[in-house]
């Protein structure tokens, strides 16, 4: 008995990492905010690569694939790294609960709720989390600091996306109320994802992601057998790539920042790439899929970024108390 639990504890040793205490002292470098950046670029290709696949693969077969693909990739690292993933029940909870609000339940809703809403309502209904975030923070769990600078950061970036959007996205709104209701209730489990995650601190952001797209994957795969049949869709070479790349980029490498960046930035700061996904997310679109450049995107890209700053910069760094 001794020996068998040694060895539980040098296997959750391996899956557990000491995280830099950035988030908790302030202190950070240009490297954080690189992180944030490849963040925003990696879910920013969520847009286009997924406009290139679901015309041949349905959304719950495709959410399903590039999970496991994902969790594959990740497992796959994690063994040559000769690191275990932790099989206690309380770890795998974590993992599946973090899966459900981040990415399961709100990737479902906002699926659903396109086939009623315009994409740039979409676009600017998600971008609402890091308010939500905010509140939260603010009025209820209060876990750090929630300035009136990252308030003013939130807002900024919001317009920001509504700008480069356009402002006939907001014409649109309440026309699908219900749809709608869900794409908000969406950003709202992202914001409670950010925050659920920092319980998730204590394990290497790698086991976290690889355990929770594992989960993830699962979980639709007999939805996926019954509604959509796979092995009678008959998907193009395009779509095939656009998820395997989507599930290497999007789901692996991008969950796997989210959590550095929880643990460096902190749930608000990790936010703000919400906003820099939509002008990335527009050159992306622009450069895959040739469409054209909107015409204020140079005046909302400059609001984004005034936003980013202003929920990123440490407030004693601008004297601000």
């Amino acid at each position: 008995m001794p020996q068998s639990t040694s060895e539980a504890r040098r296997a959750t040793a391996a899956a557990a990492t000491p995280l830099p205490s950035m988030a908790a002292t302030g202190a950070r470098n240009w490297r954080d905010y690189a992180l944030l950046l490849a963040l925003a670029c990696c879910w920013s290709s969520t847009y286009p690569l997924a406009k290139l696949a679901l015309p041949t693969i349905p959304p719950v077969t495709f959410i399903s694939a590039r999970s496991l693909i994902a969790a594959a990739f990740l497992f796959a690292i994690l063994w040559m790294r000769g690191i275990k993933v932790p099989t206690d029940a309380k770890a795998w909870k974590l993992f599946a609960t973090q899966q459900l609000i981040n990415s399961t339940f709100p990737f479902l809703l906002i699926t659903w709720s396109q086939q009623y809403v315009p994409a740039s309502n979409t676009v600017v209904l998600a971008s609402t989390t890091p308010i939500f975030a905010f509140l939260i923070t603010s009025l209820i769990t209060r876990h750090e600091p929630a300035t009136l600078l990252k308030l003013a950061g939130a807002i900024l970036g919001l317009a920001g996306t509504v700008v480069i959007v356009g402002l006939d996205a907001l014409r649109g709104l309440s026309s699908e109320i219900v749809a709608e209701f869900a794409i908000l209730l969406a950003t709202i489990s992202f914001a409670c994802a950010t925050i659920f995650g920092l319980r998730l601190s204590e394990y290497d952001p790698m086991v976290v992601a690889a355990g929770s797209l594992l989960f993830g994957g699962l979980v639709l795969l007999p939805p996926s057998l019954i509604i959509d049949q796979p092995w009678t869709l008959q998907p193009t070479p395009t779509a095939i790539i656009a998820t395997i790349v989507m599930g290497i980029v999007s789901s692996a490498l991008g969950l796997m920042l989210f959590y550095v960046c929880l643990g460096r930035l902190g749930t608000l700061t990790t936010n703000a790439q919400g906003y820099l996904r939509i002008p990335i997310g527009v050159g992306l679109s622009v450069l895959l899929l040739g469409e054209s450049v909107p015409s204020n995107l140079t005046f909302g890209l400059l609001l984004v970024m005034a936003g980013v700053a202003a929920m990123t910069v440490p407030a004693e760094r601008l004297k601000l108390r």
